[in-house]
C-alpha cells in the first residue's frame, strides 16, 4: 500500500508579502527556498521561545552554517542554545 508523502514545498510569495515578514522569518524563507529538506530544523528554531531578536540570531547563525560541515550551528538545538543573553 502506497503512503502519501507529505509535500514541504516552500509557496512563492510575492514581494508585498516577503516585506511584511519578520527578518527572521525572511531567513527561514530564503532557507527553504533553497533547502526544503532543512524544514524540520527551520521548524525548530522558528518555534522555539525565543524573542524576536534571539531568533534572528538563531536562524541566521543557523543559515551561515549550512555551507560549513563542521560549523556547531549547523544543529538547530546549538543555534537555541547560543543565540545570546534574553532580551
Amino acid at each position: 500500500m502506497a503512503v502519501a508523502r507529505k509535500s514541504s514545498k516552500v509557496v512563492a510569495m510575492s514581494a508585498a508579502a516577503l516585506a511584511e515578514l519578520s527578518p527572521a522569518a525572511r531567513v527561514a524563507h530564503d532557507i527553504l527556498a533553497t533547502r526544503s529538506d532543512l524544514a524540520p530544523s527551520v521548524d525548530r528554531i522558528m518555534n522555539a521561545e525565543l524573542s524576536d531578536n534571539q531568533r534572528l540570531t538563531a536562524i541566521t547563525k543557523f543559515s551561515e552554517s549550512i555551507t560549513a560541515i563542521d560549523d556547531p550551528f549547523r544543529d538547530p538545538r546549538y543555534a537555541i542554545a547560543h543565540c545570546g543573553l534574553a532580551d
